[in-house]
């Protein structure tokens, strides 16, 4: 279970997450961009974020397909303080359900769809996410922007 709120100036990604009835992960998504945003004049993003220890992701999305092809960045959180995580457009790596995908194309910056947010029990290939935990999290949004 896990829901985004607005409000005081930013975002509340949170919830419970259990590994029961083959879950093990919690994700928030945005709408598709309609138009697309153009992100080519930046070399990543830069998420001002307070987590709680844990180990999420955030994806980027270049096409329509709700459970297609994204490109993930896998970031660390510091319990409870406020940090800026860097996110190069170079790091992204192509996954399909927490899987890496090879002959993926490049990412295209000037085609986002949409962002998404996760909490999942695995990072990529099989791997478990050294830091992730059943029961309450929460992830705190400032700001999303892109960077130079």
């Amino acid at each position: 279970e896990s829901q985004l709120t607005l409000g005081n100036g930013g975002a509340l990604f949170s919830g419970v997450v259990s590994t029961a009835n083959s879950g093990g992960f919690a994700s928030v998504r945005t709408r598709n961009f309609a138009p697309p945003l153009d992100l080519s004049a930046f070399s990543g993003i830069d998420v001002r974020l307070k987590g709680d220890g844990q180990r999420y992701k955030f994806l980027l999305r270049t096409t329509q397909s709700w459970d297609g092809l994204a490109y993930s960045y896998s970031f660390d959180t510091p319990a409870y303080e406020w940090t800026t995580v860097r996110i190069p457009f170079a790091d992204l790596r192509p996954v399909f359900r927490a899987k890496t995908v090879p002959d993926a194309a490049p990412f295209k910056a000037s085609q986002v769809i949409s962002f998404q947010l996760m909490l999942s029990k695995f990072e990529y290939d099989g791997l478990l996410n050294p830091s992730f935990r059943t029961g309450l999290f929460q992830l705190q949004l400032e700001t999303i922007a892109g960077f130079r």
